[in-house]
């Protein structure tokens, strides 16, 4: 059996997440956009006439599915239902994992206040 990973200390966990809720947004705004604008299979008709489009679809797809394998039992690890961002990301791309690492760092506390008396943040999660 492998040994299990450590977590993440709360600093790196608290900066992940936050970084993650500031190209989240505004990447899923954009991402929507496009959609609306050239259709949710557009990127298709690119990755056929351009040899880069189809480098980054194929690109994207394993940097997905390297993300997926990761979320999934972390998720677990978190008692977060992994089904939801497995979903966006398969649909949606990068928006399911950057929404997860959000949901991950809000469940995990490290949004929350310091707690004055342990210096730790507080959280019903744990």
């Amino acid at each position: 059996m492998a040994p299990r990973a450590t977590a993440y200390p709360e600093p790196m966990t608290r900066k992940i997440g936050l970084l993650a809720l500031l190209v989240l947004i505004p990447f899923a705004v954009f991402s929507t956009w496009v959609i609306a604008r050239a259709g949710y299979t557009g990127f298709l008709g690119l990755a056929a006439r351009e040899p880069w489009g189809l480098q980054i679809l194929l690109d994207l797809t394993i940097a997905c599915a390297l993300y997926l394998s990761w979320l999934v039992p972390d998720a677990r690890r978190h008692r977060i239902p992994a089904w939801p961002y497995v979903l966006v990301t398969l649909f949606g791309g990068s928006v399911g994992g950057l929404a997860y690492l959000v949901h991950r760092a809000l469940v995990t506390g490290v949004f929350s206040a310091p707690d004055v008396e342990s210096g730790s943040p507080r959280s019903s999660y744990r």
